[in-house]
């Protein structure tokens, strides 16, 4: 008995939890979530969930998840990566208050969509004419989900700082062809004699490069250093209403490697 009087005071005498903070979600929210779910809560495309609306408690056990890393990519490309870094930034305390503040909001119909912002969309890549003739190509990768092969260059300013051990600098530039892979009577990618998919039809390009200040607009928590993001289209055309912030948190995580997946192949240019 003196044991549970002794414990239901013990309680009665404890700090209450503090109990989250609408605004400060708001906040947060606006300053880098907004960028693919929208500052209402609403995504900006249809591969995005909408979460206004959502139980903060699951809110809030997802991003807790995703901090941790009990939920994982399968990939780079895989949208929990970029959940990863971006959870990875918040404090417990953030992760409540940007909980609470999409669960205050009210449910839109899913064809509702957020504009994109503006930091996100914008782009300094211009596509880099003649390419081939200048950077080197590095690195070749299979893409079995999409069925897809990626062949990788990069310009001289990568390759050289690349293979002197130091930071990709300004000016640096990496680009990627897309290619579907030629497939067998069975709809399986063919394999070629060096292990890499046989490419069949040219799909996009896919670009990312650093320059001065590139990175001043963007959010911090977004940031990665000056680099910007591209799709081009096989006319050479940026793609439009492309998302760079998904670029943008997936590479996040790769400070100490120059924001690069491939900076290690890079350094083995030929």
């Amino acid at each position: 008995m003196k044991k549970t009087i002794a414990i239901s005071v013990m309680l009665a005498l404890a700090p209450a939890a503090q109990a989250a903070d609408i605004e400060a979600g708001r906040a947060k929210v606006a300053e880098v979530c907004s960028a693919c779910h929208g500052e209402n809560g609403v995504s900006v495309s249809d591969t995005i969930p909408n979460l206004a609306g959502q139980r903060a408690a699951y809110l809030e056990s997802q991003l807790r998840a995703f901090k941790d890393g009990a939920r994982k990519p399968q990939s780079p490309a895989n949208p929990a990566a970029i959940m990863n870094a971006m959870a990875a930034q918040l404090s417990p305390a953030q992760i409540s208050d940007v909980a609470a503040y999409f669960a205050s909001l009210a449910p839109q119909p899913t064809a509702t969509k957020s504009p994109l912002m503006a930091t996100a969309v914008k782009s300094n890549l211009t596509f880099p004419e003649g390419f081939k003739d200048s950077f080197v190509k590095y690195h070749t990768i299979n893409f079995p989900a999409t069925k897809q092969v990626r062949y990788y260059y990069g310009n001289k300013e990568a390759v050289q700082a690349a293979k002197a051990g130091k930071p990709l600098p300004d000016g640096s530039y990496l680009i990627a062809e897309v290619f579907a892979a030629k497939l067998d009577a069975d709809q399986k990618p063919v394999m070629g004699s060096d292990g890499f998919y046989v490419a069949d039809k040219p799909l996009f390009y896919t670009a990312m490069g650093t320059g001065a200040g590139w990175g001043a607009d963007i959010p911090a928590p977004l940031r990665n250093g000056n680099w910007n993001y591209a799709v081009f289209t096989l006319d050479k055309k940026a793609r439009p209403g492309v998302n760079q912030a998904e670029c943008l948190g997936c590479h996040q995580p790769l400070g100490a490697v120059s924001y690069t997946f491939t900076l290690k192949e890079l350094s083995q240019a030929k």
